[in-house]
């Protein structure tokens, strides 16, 4: 073994590919081509597969604070997967969660090209990343081209900003897939609200038929930014970003102007890991 060992490290100084070095190992570099190490080399790919992805541990969005987060169902564990058993680890992946249309805008994003390359992400195995407790959520880089994509398409005539969305999405629900508690998806925005969005306002973009479409991050982003877009212009009149920024969180109902300082400030804070924010006179950021 340590001959072979040496004769790989000779032939590895002219540049060879990850599948010669694999299979010069199991028989030598005269094998490297030969059929008989062909079953190793697919078994080594199968065992690749299985292993975790980097994204699995890193930091995902705390509990109680989602604007110190540095990135944040059940889906099918893969087959024959023995590390991921081992590891406890059920992945959710995003191919589950958006249509092959949206993927593919996904996949054309330069900075969603990136992270998913440099993670190691396939086409039609893209996992989401998992905080400590296994739970799915999406990547800042993943959030902001989302809400991207959506606006683009959908609300090119309406004043909403995409960093916006992103701010509202972990103040509400730190950029967890599933939601946190009672509020679903992303953005949180609850069946009964979206389904009125749907029918009496006409966003019909994304159907829903039952809240488990929430948890798709791409219909709830669009939900979002609906009523983000209603609120506005609440009851027929122009809105102040504070009361749509505490509405959009505690319903127009609820919705105080004497009351917004926290509310404000924690936006304020979350919408800074977008972009460089500015102040209007009473202290809240501009929309």
């Amino acid at each position: 073994m340590k001959g072979r060992g040496i004769q790989i490290f000779y032939s590895g100084l002219l540049e060879r590919s990850e599948e010669f070095i694999v299979r010069s190992y199991k028989r030598g570099p005269k094998k490297a081509t030969h059929k008989s190490t062909l079953a190793y080399w697919k078994r080594y790919l199968s065992v690749k597969e299985c292993l975790p992805s980097r994204k699995l541990f890193d930091n995902g969005p705390l509990s109680n604070d989602a604007s110190t987060s540095t990135t944040p169902a059940p889906a099918s564990q893969t087959p024959g997967c023995p590390f991921s058993s081992y590891l406890g680890v059920v992945y959710t992946y995003w191919d589950s969660r958006a249509s092959p249309e949206d993927m593919e805008e996904l996949w054309n994003h330069p900075e969603v090209l990136k992270e998913w390359t440099k993670s190691g992400e396939r086409r039609g195995k893209v996992r989401f990343s998992h905080d400590d407790s296994k739970r799915p959520y999406l990547s800042r880089v993943e959030l902001k081209a989302v809400a991207e994509i959506i606006l683009s398409k959908h609300f090119s005539t309406k004043a909403v900003k995409p960093t916006v969305l992103c701010a509202l999405a972990e103040v509400v629900n730190m950029r967890f897939v599933n939601g946190v508690g009672p509020r679903p998806g992303i953005m949180g925005i609850d069946y009964s609200t979206a389904f009125w969005l749907y029918m009496e306002l006409g966003y019909k973009a994304y159907r829903i038929d039952s809240v488990d479409d929430l948890t798709k991050p791409f219909v709830s982003m669009y939900f979002g930014a609906a009523y983000l877009a209603w609120l506005s212009e609440y009851e027929g009149r122009e809105r102040t970003p504070q009361f749509v920024v505490q509405a959009f969180i505690a319903g127009p109902k609820n919705a105080n102007l004497q009351e917004t300082g926290p509310i404000c400030l924690k936006f304020q804070q979350t919408l800074s890991n977008y972009e460089d924010t500015k102040r209007d006179e009473v202290g809240c950021t501009i929309l």
